[in-house]
């Protein structure tokens, strides 16, 4: 159509280059300038609309009409998308249903239609004086543009009944029509939304498959087809999604060996401590430093008055002496180990889960208060919260993955251990406690992440799996 175009613009050059002398000369002179100056006013535009607007003006404007309309091929039929003067239309108002039925006219017979009709035609021009004897009597013209051998809108133009339309002004503006189509068309084409042009495309491409028509339905029956098909034999693995959490498999609880004063702390939450090894912390000793002195100085008179007592010969009071002094061996055993015990140190090792206590130097503590808590790193377990909903399908020795919020991509076997037998609150929610070995750890696995696990209870139809949560709901509320 492209080649037409410029065989066509080149002959009306030729004839003006062969016939100078003849008069028609101006007069296609013309007919060549009114082409290009619509042409050139829809080139200035970017987006489709003001190229419409623009084409639909210009026309108006070079041939003297009262209303120029552009409407484009949608499915089936044209919907109208640019008028001449005029910014706002509703599809509702019964002009533009008048003129999509001139220009559908015009469409389905693939030519030019006029009104008033000139003699020896062979079209039907039933909408064309619809339109005219409506709104007039006006001339009314509709002519379809093709891009690439297919309509793909119309152009109708109306004007004054005196001014009809002779055959060197259809020819003009076909010509006109032929230069600026395919402008128009990429416009219209590239300035929809994304959707737009994706479900285009993906039309003609599925249309190229399914036939030319009905390629909407007919891929839609396909896929429904599919659909139910899949659905009622096509089988999955099922599986119980829940939330989970970290925790350590032993906790070990470093408390207050007496009663006294934070001194110092040398570790954080989760710092890496050794067992017997590393100082979490250290309690006063001054206090019991000088009930040692003490009890060493009445150990030492203890001592002397024993001896005394012997030299005089008062075994009695020698023997009770001697005890005293074997009470103050006592004490004195019990604060050198307390004083040996201020050093805070696990028995284990592990991480800090417990004791950020560096804001808290001097403060008092009783004997078996919790000071630290440490957990070993290699004994990780995970605690899984199933809701009451699914416990049924969770039975101990199955097996499934979990994966942290921290490292989602990181997945992780487990095993099914034990299933608590009673149901807790947590978040408005009854919920079952199950608890899971790791197949394996890692240095990054510490008490407290959560995250999601999976168990895999077995094959199930995609139907029943999808369908299962609104079936038992609907049996609740309907007692089915």
């Amino acid at each position: 159509m492209r080649s037409q175009r410029l065989q066509l613009s080149m002959g009306i050059l030729s004839s003006y280059q062969k016939q100078p002398a003849q008069k028609n000369w101006e007069q296609n002179c013309i007919r060549l300038q009114k082409s290009l100056e619509t042409l050139s006013a829809v080139n200035q535009q970017k987006k489709f609309a003001g190229a419409a607007m623009a084409f639909c003006n210009e026309v108006a404007a070079q041939w003297q009409c009262e209303r120029v309309s552009l409407g484009f091929l949608k499915g089936r039929y044209v919907q109208l998308k640019a008028m001449s003067h005029t910014e706002d239309f509703s599809r509702k108002m019964k002009v533009v249903q008048d003129i999509e039925s001139a220009m559908e006219e015009s469409l389905d017979q693939d030519t030019e239609i006029l009104s008033p009709v000139p003699k020896e035609t062979a079209y039907i021009n039933r909408a064309a004086e619809k339109l005219s004897n409506r709104y007039g009597p006006l001339a009314v013209l509709s002519l379809p543009l093709r891009l690439d051998g297919k309509v793909l809108a119309v152009l109708t133009l109306e004007r004054p009944i005196e001014m009809t339309f002779n055959p060197d002004e259809v020819e003009t503006v076909r010509l006109a029509c032929e230069l600026c189509t395919a402008r128009l068309c990429n416009l219209y084409e590239y300035n929809r939304w994304i959707g737009a042009t994706i479900a285009v495309k993906s039309h003609n491409i599925v249309a190229t498959f399914l036939g030319p028509t009905h390629t909407w339905i007919k891929l839609t029956a396909i896929l429904f087809c599919a659909a139910v098909i899949f659905l009622i034999f096509g089988r999955g693995q099922y599986r119980v999604e829940a939330p989970f959490v970290l925790e350590a498999t032993v906790q070990q609880i470093i408390p207050a060996p007496f009663d006294g004063y934070i001194e110092t702390i040398n570790v954080e939450v989760s710092d890496e401590v050794e067992a017997d090894t590393t100082i979490l912390g250290s309690l006063d000793t001054a206090e019991l430093n000088l009930n040692l002195a003490t009890v060493k100085a009445e150990k030492a008179g203890s001592l002397k008055e024993a001896a005394a007592y012997m030299d005089r010969g008062e075994i009695a009071q020698s023997q009770i002496a001697r005890a005293k002094v074997d009470q103050a061996d006592a004490r004195i055993k019990l604060l050198e180990y307390q004083i040996s015990q201020a050093k805070l140190k696990s028995p284990i090792n592990g991480i800090v889960v417990k004791g950020d206590l560096k804001r808290e130097i001097g403060a008092p503590v009783k004997v078996g208060d919790v000071l630290f808590e440490v957990c070993p790193l290699e004994l990780i377990r995970a605690q899984l919260f199933v809701p009451e909903d699914q416990i049924y399908d969770i039975k101990v020795g199955q097996e499934g993955y979990l994966a942290t919020v921290s490292l989602p991509g990181q997945r992780i076997k487990f095993t099914v251990e034990r299933i608590s037998p009673i149901a807790e609150v947590v978040n408005q929610r009854n919920i079952f406690k199950v608890r899971v070995k790791l197949h394996e750890t890692y240095d990054w696995m510490l008490p407290g992440l959560e995250g999601v696990a999976k168990v895999s209870i077995g094959e199930r139809k995609y139907a029943w799996i999808w369908s299962r949560k609104i079936v038992n709901w609907i049996r609740m509320k309907l007692w089915l």
